[in-house]
This record gives structure tokens, sequence and C-alpha cells, in this order.
């Protein structure tokens, strides 16, 4: 089973300002039909129909959603999507926190993932590797790629709070160019991934608030959605 993955970035599409131009987020106040037209353009980009994605209400959760075909409406309360569906492209969206696209090319199951702050912290990414493997999926076998993100020079942060991801998420706590507390969430991920047996890691190291051509919600309170989007071709 071939494993396709995609992140977008904010060019090519039609939103206006501040939301220019491929915004892919219905919830920061876009106009409804800037939104659509930009998510048809990304499922005829990959080549697959508008009504073979699937999206989340994302909440800074851990729930995962298994799906196994196409849905009229987003996945209500979950920041994870796992299926072995091929042809269905599972959609995370961002603009700092870590899009993390897993897929078990043998065993023919994916996963997308929304890993905010608070997310990885309650272990969102562990809940959506235990729902792939009720499916069949084994860590070994296991590819991830860690999305653009917030990098962990940019991302400041009160002490405790660091203190308190690191807790839960080691190999987090980092410090801004400042010299101030700060967090880098795609290196606490990466090695709690490894912890978990997974067994290949790659990442994306654009820093979406360093970066003009990724939306960042740090950078720009009112802002765009960027996709990162995860398929098996039928």
């Amino acid at each position: 089973m071939r494993i396709r993955r995609v992140v977008t970035t904010r060019e090519g599409g039609v939103s206006a300002p501040p939301y220019e131009s491929f915004n892919l987020g219905d919830h920061v106040g876009d106009q409804p039909e800037a939104v659509a037209a930009n998510r048809k353009r990304l499922a005829e980009g990959i080549g697959l129909g508008p009504d073979r994605l699937v999206w989340m209400e994302q909440v800074h959760g851990r729930t995962v959603g298994v799906v196994d075909g196409p849905r009229d409406t987003p996945v209500e309360v979950t920041d994870a999507l796992v299926t072995a569906e091929p042809g269905l492209g599972l959609v995370v969206l961002t603009a700092d926190c870590v899009p993390v696209l897993l897929g078990d090319s043998v065993a023919g199951v994916i996963a997308a993932v929304h890993a905010g702050r608070v997310g990885a912290r309650l272990g969102v990414v562990p809940a959506a590797l235990k729902a792939m493997t009720e499916l069949g999926a084994k860590p070994e076998r296991v590819e991830v790629l860690l999305g653009p993100a917030v990098c962990g020079e940019c991302y400041e942060v009160p002490a405790a709070m660091r203190a308190d991801v690191e807790k839960h998420l080691p190999g987090s706590a980092s410090k801004s160019r400042s010299g101030k507390p700060a967090l880098d969430l795609r290196a606490g991920l990466w090695a709690q991934l490894a912890e978990l047996g997974v067994g290949k890691l790659g990442m994306d190291p654009r820093c979406t608030f360093e970066e003009r051509s990724l939306f960042s919600h740090r950078r720009e309170n009112g802002t765009g959605r960027l996709a990162g989007v995860i398929w098996m071709e039928p």
C-alpha cells in the first residue's frame, strides 16, 4: 500500500487578507465560500474527491476517531483520525501546533494527529498509535512525519508551564533565543515516538513563526490554517 503525505502552505488559494490565500480552516473568520473553494482545490490537487477528505473538530484533547468512510461534517471533539480505508484523506489543521502524520504501509493503516501543547501533554499521539495497532499496525513498521510547527527557539512559555509539559512529554523543554523558558513540542514528540518503538521518524524543519509562507497564530492572531493530509492510494 502506497502512503502519501502533503503539507500545504498559505499560497495558492482564494482567501482575502488576513487569511491569504490558501486558508483551509472554517473556524477562523474567513468567508465560507473561500474556505470551500480552497478545500476543493486541495482535494483536486492531491487527486481525491472533496467528499473523500475527513476533517476534525479539533479541541486540543486526546480523543481518537476511527473512520471507515467519508463524513459530511467534521468528526466531533476529536484530535486524531485513524483509518484503514484506501483513498480516504485524513486532514489535520494547524497554525503552530504539530501536525503528525503516521502510516503503516504493510498493514494499510494511517493516522493524522493534531498535537498542540495541551494534546501533546495529554498523550494524543500514543492514543493514535494505540488505535492504529488495534487495526493491525505495528510500531516498528510505522513511518511518521512531524510537520511544520513553531520551533523551540520561538515558543516562549512561563517556566511553570515548561516544567509541566516536560514532566508529561520529556524532551520538550527548550530555551528561546533570548534565553527564556520555551517548548519544542516536536523534540518531545520525537522522543516519545522513539520510546514507543516507532520505526522511522521524519521532520519538516520549518518553523511556522519564522516562515512567512506558513500560517502562524503566534505571529498573527487573526490568521488561517495549514493542512496536513495523509492518505493511501487505492
